[in-house]
């Protein structure tokens, strides 16, 4: 069979080479057709303004799924997971050309890398030739200012349904969260996941770090699990039974949610889409959000259109963390990547803990 010959699309002032058009990257289901390469490169052009609102000058980890999406596919896990089909890039890809910009970042670790940073929209078009999906930005934005990547201006509330939990419970929850922050004198724009749960981000003023943010978010969460018993902020799941996980650590650096507008690698290519507050109300399916769906959306506009209008102070959310360590509710468990933070509980799952056996900096104590 001979190799169908590259298409070029037009993405802004440049036009983008994209090879094999025809390959298929999400095959048909019952409600939507297969998805060919071409069609995500027009997709992600078709969805631009929205998309590059998402990533606009921000370090933006790329989701690579080169030979598509089929059922038994995975993520890799690991740099050294190389028989998965999907795998996260973190650094500029080799053969990137000219007009894309990278920023370097700083990850927990200390090791830095040189990150694409888009800035046009043939940035996010030229990814999708390299089999991008899905777009991971971090809640930063390269300002000019040398600690502007230090300093987030998103608050990120992931609502994360677990095991004998819904969708609808999910879009629940996050009523009851919208109500909370208005409390708090936030407001709140919410998305699907374009799986089983639920975004809702808080534009910020840049003015706190990461660990601010993180705090944040873990105070929500605690404040709304007291409103609602099926919400939980427990890091171990075998602690968190059939409620909605605040994933509190998706506020930690170098921790990434896929962006407004991202594909998401799962049959019919469904999309993470910004809603307004009555829509998402009245969601049963978010698989009806996809490829096909989306991007006629834009034209009835962008619900999301006025994110960027005011950005909130984080003071309220971190006047409540400190009243809730003042009742004795203090720092959560990090991931376990990241270094051993003051504070944090021992690293150990609750069911193998025998409680003599650490001390209270979550250190094994041998002969107890």
């Amino acid at each position: 069979m001979a190799k169908t010959a590259a298409a070029m699309v037009q993405a802004g002032d440049r036009e983008v080479r994209v090879s094999s058009p025809d390959r298929v990257i999400y095959e048909a289901t019952e409600r939507t057709p297969e998805v060919t390469k071409l069609m995500v490169a027009e997709y992600v052009v078709a969805v631009g303004p929205g998309l590059m609102q998402a990533l606009g000058e921000r370090p933006t980890a790329l989701e690579r799924w080169p030979s598509g999406v089929r059922e038994g596919f995975r993520l890799a896990t690991g740099p050294r997971d190389n028989d998965a089909e999907g795998f996260y890039q973190k650094r500029v890809p080799k053969g990137a050309p000219d007009y894309l910009e990278a920023v370097e970042i700083t990850f927990p670790s200390g090791r830095t890398a040189e990150e694409i940073c888009p800035t046009e929209i043939a940035v996010p078009v030229w990814c999708a030739q390299m089999g991008t999906l899905t777009f991971h930005p971090w809640p930063v934005r390269r300002t000019g200012s040398a600690d502007s990547l230090d300093h987030p201006d998103e608050l990120r509330i992931d609502f994360d349904p677990q095991p004998g939990t819904t969708f609808g419970d999910a879009v629940r929850v996050a009523g009851v969260a919208r109500e909370l922050l208005e409390e708090l004198g936030l407001e709140g724009y919410p998305k699907t996941s374009g799986n089983r749960g639920v975004h809702v981000y808080v534009r910020i003023e840049p003015r706190w770090e990461f660990t601010d943010v993180r705090h944040a978010a873990i105070a929500f969460g605690r404040e709304l699990a007291r409103r609602d018993d099926q919400v939980t902020t427990a890091w171990w799941k075998e602690e968190r039974g059939e409620r909605i996980f605040i994933d509190y650590n998706q506020n930690n650096r170098d921790r990434t949610i896929a962006s407004a507008y991202s594909l998401r690698p799962q049959p019919g290519a469904p999309v993470s889409t910004p809603m307004t507050w009555a829509e998402l109300a009245g969601v049963s399916d978010p698989r009806e959000f996809n490829l096909f769906t989306v991007p006629d959306r834009m034209a009835d506009g962008d619900p999301w259109a006025g994110i960027d209008e005011t950005a909130y102070s984080l003071q309220p959310l971190l006047d409540l963390w400190d009243r809730q360590v003042a009742d004795g509710e203090g720092e959560l468990n990090y991931p376990p990547d990241y270094p051993k933070m003051p504070g944090e509980p021992p690293r150990v799952q609750p069911s193998k803990k025998v409680a003599e056996h650490w001390d209270a900096d979550g250190n094994r104590v041998e002969g107890t």
